[in-house]
């Protein structure tokens, strides 16, 4: 059976996070829900106006190539691309071709051909008639609070077009076909969508159609690796477009592997097409023969003049630049001993990053004034803190649907709390009901403690008369450990921790229940 080795190029589109659209004054707020709310005559494209090129978005596009280590050029400007769609006003949309901002740069192994501004269409919704049926000459329906009148003529249905998409600027990051598996795709995917959030630049919400991924595969004959990949003829190019998830992602090219590599055993041709990912059945379907660059008939847009971006201060952009995703990923695993998993929890998102570290350094300050021996071994102390972070922290946010600027726990209050975990003060049971209360009054543990009176037992005489009392009370349990069934010992444990309300230190209750239990 012949080897194909499949080659694997990206297209990802992004909506810029601006005040403003691309070339108007219109609000850019993708969450709107009313249809047309945020339009203009010039993002509806009457005639006679003019547009004005968003600074901001471009700021915020030379910021992503800076990061990504790309070239930004000292002169760009806008072409026209034309294509005839619906939800395109203008019948062309306002893009970039010979000059786009950014050339070059590399991110997870991958070459960047280029990044460039452009312009987002409008979007359509197709309604349905029910039943097919032929509606009345004054039937009406109801479409997102507006009164829709049908084709009186047509038993179909409609298509209705909301433009408060058309003009939000949109970037486009194009990569080199590098990639030959769906694994290595995503993991791409998924460190871009991590730095257009630290940027600023986007919030990349997949769910919310902020970032859309294209991908352009095909497969070629080598010589058994992928190192041979590069010195293959490439096979015919077929684009997926609009993919709105990382699972997506993976599903439509581990589909396309499978479908083109079946087509050249059967002998047939692979057509140059655009398909679209079937979700439900978990396949790629025909849409349209692909286009070429010259069937777009790009040419300068004459009403925007060129750019200078020699002029714009790329030094200084460059300078303001965060800590990006994966240097701080790098630098979580060596300064606090996380693993790899968790530093990828913790730097996900860069506030929530920010929580951690100012989380941890309360918990530091606390364990070291309390000459705590935990102290002494920061990176090995740090385990509670982003153990309660990751999973209960996390957990809670999750569970009441919060945003971090919503949760009412401080840094400083979850690394109090979780130092008193390290130290035994806290025990885990405790812990989880005193988080709750934290996140509902925003006050500090140790208050919160004082309040109700629960605190860790850790007095070894108080404990020592809870196991005499809870031995004395299961002969045969105690019976059976003597005789060797040491798994009593749990059992012993958790009446312990019931007979004290969970406040007893596990540690030395367990020691006092083996003392008693030994004599």
């Amino acid at each position: 059976m012949t080897e194909y080795i499949p080659t694997i190029g990206l297209e990802i589109h992004a909506n810029v996070k601006t005040e403003t659209k691309m070339f108007c004054s219109c609000t850019n707020d993708l969450t709107e829900r009313e249809p047309n709310k945020n339009t203009c005559p010039i993002c509806l494209a009457h005639p006679g106006t003019l547009p004005t090129a968003n600074r901001e978005a471009i700021r915020k596009v030379i910021r992503l190539g800076l990061a990504v280590g790309g070239t930004i050029a000292e002169h760009s400007h806008f072409d026209r691309k034309s294509y005839f769609y619906p939800d395109l006003p203008k019948g062309y949309q306002i893009s970039q071709y010979e000059e786009p901002l950014v050339t070059g740069g590399e991110l997870e192994g991958v070459r960047i051909t280029r990044v460039h501004l452009e312009e987002d269409a409008g979007r359509l919704a197709h309604v349905a008639r029910p039943n097919g049926e032929r509606m009345g000459t004054n039937d009406e329906r109801i479409f997102d609070k507006n009164s829709v009148q049908f084709d009186t003529h047509s038993s179909v249905g409609v298509s209705l077009v909301d433009f408060n998409r058309a003009g939000v600027p949109l970037l486009e990051l194009v990569t080199e076909p590098d990639m030959h598996d769906g694994v290595h795709a995503v993991r791409f995917a998924k460190s871009l969508q991590r730095i257009l959030k630290y940027l600023g630049v986007s919030d990349a919400d997949m769910e919310e159609g902020q970032m859309r991924v294209e991908v352009n595969i095909s497969l070629g004959k080598g010589l058994g690796s992928y190192e041979g990949a590069k010195k293959l003829t490439y096979g015919t190019k077929v684009e997926v477009k609009n993919l709105n998830s990382f699972r997506a992602v993976q599903g439509a090219i581990d589909y396309e592997i499978k479908r083109q590599g079946k087509l050249l055993e059967d002998g047939e041709i692979i057509v140059q097409e655009t398909r679209g990912w079937n979700d439900e059945k978990g396949i790629t379907e025909s849409q349209r023969g692909k286009e070429d660059a010259h069937d777009y008939r790009y040419f300068p847009e004459p009403d925007l003049p060129p750019l200078n971006l020699a002029e714009w201060g790329i030094d200084e952009l460059r300078a303001e630049l965060p800590e990006l995703p994966a240097a701080k990923r790098k630098r979580f695993v060596e300064e606090f001993a996380v693993t790899p998993d968790q530093a990828d929890g913790l730097t996900d998102d860069r506030a929530f990053a920010e929580y951690f570290e100012a989380a941890a350094s309360e918990f530091k300050e606390r364990l070291s004034a309390s000459a705590d021996p935990s102290a002494d071994k920061p990176g090995a102390s740090y385990a509670s803190l982003v153990n309660y972070l990751l999973s209960d922290l996390r957990g809670l946010m999750g569970q009441r649907k919060l945003l971090l600027a919503d949760l009412k726990v401080s840094p400083e209050h979850f690394g109090h709390f979780a130092s008193l975990v390290s130290s035994g003060k806290l025990s885990s049971r405790l812990a989880k009901n005193l988080l709750l209360k934290m996140a509902e009054t925003g006050e500090d543990p140790e208050t919160l403690i004082r309040k109700s009176g629960v605190e860790v037992v850790s007095d070894v005489v108080a404990l020592e008369a809870v196991a005499k009392e809870i031995v004395a009370a299961n002969p045969k349990p105690a019976a059976d450990y003597r005789a060797g069934k040491l798994s009593t010992l749990q059992f012993f444990l958790g009446q312990g921790m019931a007979k004290t309300k969970g406040q007893a230190d596990p540690a030395k209750l367990r020691e006092a229940i083996e003392k008693t239990l030994s004599s």
